[in-house]
């Protein structure tokens, strides 16, 4: 049975996409059998792996509102597998607010799968809307990016209260495995003090090394592959391949 990790945080711009994208990538790298899954109406994730989400006839949008399986919506990028993700998707949010047992649509779909993957990495939208508690419904861990700036920690409580109230209602064994910490500047102190200050102020523990920031990084999605093929022997690159080989580790 495969590992399913939700990276969620419902603040924007902290990286969450790129680190599912690239994490995945990385345990392709380590012999890992890895589904992406893009839970993101903006579909950031999709054009991410260099597929145009305008142009897909099936998208998770058909597998959330039942009307395709996940074997029909699957695409097939390099090693990689995604389900691809379409402005719809925002659509299917709305349907499944009326919709009986609507937290535990994506799990549904995503069982008949689980055994042809070892990991599989949700990336959930920047919201704690009914999509995410989908997410973290379908997983048993979460990953939490959070960008080394000061309005970083804000909503932080917030999610670990979501992720509270998930496990009292729908997924009881949800844990969160950890914090990344994303667009790390070693040049900054505020950078070094927002990740010293996580393990005291929410008990979460920071998986080493931090991201370092990197235009290279943010370069990578608009080439259709990530920082492992844009740049392999960069920082960035290294420090994603390092996470990576910790989240094979027993926990």
């Amino acid at each position: 049975m495969s590992t399913v990790i939700a990276v969620a945080n419902q603040k924007g711009g902290v990286a969450k996409t790129t680190t599912v994208h690239t994490l995945g990538a990385a345990l392709v790298e380590q012999g890992q059998r890895v589904l992406l899954v893009d839970l993101d109406p903006q579909a950031c994730l999709t054009f991410s792996t260099g597929i145009a989400p305008d142009e897909l006839e099936l998208s998770l949008h058909d597998l959330m509102l039942g009307r395709a399986t996940a074997a029909e919506v699957l695409v097939k990028v390099d090693d990689l597998h995604l389900l691809p993700a379409t402005i719809d998707l925002a659509g299917a949010e709305l349907h499944l607010l009326s919709k009986t047992g609507r937290e535990y649509q994506l799990r549904r779909g995503l069982q008949p799968l689980l055994d042809s993957y070892d990991v599989v990495l949700i990336d959930c939208p920047p919201s704690l809307g009914i999509l995410t508690i989908n997410g973290l419904t379908a997983a048993n861990e979460v990953l939490v990016p959070l960008q080394c700036e000061t309005l970083s920690h804000r909503g932080v409580g917030q999610l670990l209260e979501t992720i509270d109230d998930v496990r009292a209602y729908t997924n009881p064994d949800l844990r969160v495995r950890g914090v990344i910490a994303t667009m790390f500047d070693r040049r900054t102190r505020l950078a070094q003090q927002v990740v010293d200050d996580v393990p005291g102020r929410y008990g979460l523990s920071v998986i080493q090394p931090p991201v370092p920031k990197s235009v290279k990084v943010a370069e990578a999605p608009s080439h259709g592959c990530t920082i492992l093929r844009h740049a392999s022997g960069s920082k960035g690159a290294q420090a994603y391949r390092e996470i990576a080989a910790q989240l094979l580790l027993p926990a």
